[in-house]
């Protein structure tokens, strides 16, 4: 995709804002009237920047280092540039600096600022370092939203981010156009029918019905005639000829949830069905010809049913010409906080309760929850917390994971954020530009010679491979 002003701003045309910090009530109003096009707020203090930092949200500040109490120095400036970092880590801040404070500005960058601006103040300069800002804004904005395209499944259904479920959505994708029987194994609760319904909307055979049947939920005396189904006087109460749920998915998708729970008598018919294609409904003779996928699932340990003998090894190499493992929910790194979020956003539409989100310490709890109802469980916790939740922000109390145990694995660390985020863009820009350094330097708001220091300093190719 081509990168320009026009698509880097596409959300920001009317939405730039802009807080400048500055306690000098003169250069505030001078500050002010360089900008025409940007929603600008001030404040002077740093208790001041942090309720307009709450109440608007800006991409780009502007920090003045020198505030009371300490306007001869730069501590409290110091102490707000890591508050907005650590309460906002994507707003790029710009800090201002006298001519003889260069050191604090270098300082500033290490610390997470992305910029520095020397005084005396000179608008056009001003304008185009904080112009600069948002372009960087937008571009990392532009590419949080691509790596969330490519990182979440294209799946009906699925949610994931996780390398591991990512590979079994990519197997997904190949099998289905395929008409291979497909077994998917995994804990109660992981998803195993939303996969099942996946392979069947990308198959040839969407348009024709999907019928699933739990094995484990109906009694050993009916599954046979829900399966196989059953003619008119078969046993007692069967008032009428009723199809079959296998009948019933002809030309389309059966689905056979919990299939190591079927009884072995069964299992000889069902191997029947799956070598011939044919059924016979309970108390008939006819036999019927069927044209179906069939896809399977369980939670139990299969090859230990076989060596116990409560599953046919035959029956096991039929059902199983493909087989997909999928992970538990607290094996999937990243996985559960995205569906989280994705299950808070839809709770909270269906509820009317607004834009809910989840506070820091109840982002910590999900991540370091064992979840051991999966998926499942996650959505009820989620549904719970949407009705209780009393504000914009759900607790873990919400969530009935008070007493969980907070995830403390992932490190924040904003140097690190910031340079893998720099190195993204200068990427993205040349791929952009096909590798033209001028080009991708303007876009960049960079000078050639700073373009080539980023690519040195992140081993980034100047060319296409």
């Amino acid at each position: 995709m081509v990168i320009n002003q026009r698509t880097i701003y596409k959300d920001y045309i009317v939405k730039k804002k802009l807080l400048i910090v500055e306690d000098d009530p003169g250069l505030q109003s001078q500050m002010r009237w360089c900008f025409d096009d940007i929603e600008v707020v001030v404040a002077d203090d740093r208790e001041g920047a942090i309720t307009q930092l709450r109440r608007i949200e800006p991409q780009v500040v502007t920090l003045d280092l020198g505030l009371p109490p300490d306007p001869g120095g730069a501590s409290e400036g110091f102490a707000l540039l890591q508050e907005i970092l650590a309460l906002s880590p994507m707003t790029k801040i710009i800090v201002v600096t006298g001519r003889e404070e260069r050191e604090n500005g270098v300082k500033a960058i290490g610390m997470g600022a992305s910029d520095f601006y020397q005084k005396p103040l000179d608008a056009d300069i001003l304008s185009f370092v904080v112009n600069r800002a948002f372009q960087l804004y937008g571009l990392e904005q532009e590419n949080r939203e691509l790596s969330e395209t490519k990182s979440t499944s294209r799946l009906k259904g699925v949610i994931a981010s996780s390398p591991q479920m990512l590979e079994v959505c990519r197997t997904i994708e190949k099998i289905a156009p395929a008409d291979v029987t497909t077994l998917i194994l995994g804990e109660t609760g992981t998803g195993k029918e939303v996969l099942a319904r996946a392979i069947h909307d990308l198959s040839p055979r969407r348009d024709n019905n999907f019928a699933a049947i739990n094995c484990a939920a109906i009694p050993e005396n009916l599954l046979e005639s829900e399966l196989f189904g059953h003619e008119k006087g078969a046993f007692t109460g069967a008032s009428q000829l009723k199809k079959g749920k296998i009948e019933l998915a002809n030309g389309g998708t059966l689905f056979l949830d919990e299939i190591g729970d079927m009884p072995m008598p069964l299992q000889a018919k069902m191997l029947r069905f799956l070598q011939e294609r044919v059924v016979e409904r309970v108390g008939g003779t006819k036999e019927i010809h069927v044209d179906l996928r069939v896809v399977c699932a369980t939670h139990q340990d299969v090859q230990k049913l076989i060596t116990q003998g409560e599953f046919r090894e035959d029956l096991y190499y039929r059902v199983s010409e493909i087989t997909i493992n999928v992970p538990p929910l607290r094996e999937r790194k990243g996985d559960a906080l995205v569906i989280a979020q994705a299950l808070l956003k839809n709770f909270s539409k269906e509820q009317d309760k607004g834009a809910l989100s989840f506070d820091e310490e109840a982002s910590a709890k999900i991540r370091g929850y064992e979840w051991p109802g999966n998926v499942r469980e996650m959505i009820n916790k989620v549904k719970r917390a949407t009705i209780m939740a009393e504000g914009k922000k759900v607790t873990p109390a919400d969530l009935d994971l008070s007493n969980a145990e907070a995830d403390s694995r992932e490190v924040f660390n904003l140097r690190q954020v910031r340079e893998e985020a720099e190195k993204t863009v200068v990427k993205q820009a040349l791929e952009s530009c096909e590798f033209n350094m001028s080009k991708a330097a303007r876009l960049l708001g960079v000078t050639r010679p700073t373009l080539y220091s980023l690519t040195d300093k992140y081993n980034i190719a100047t060319h296409e491979s």
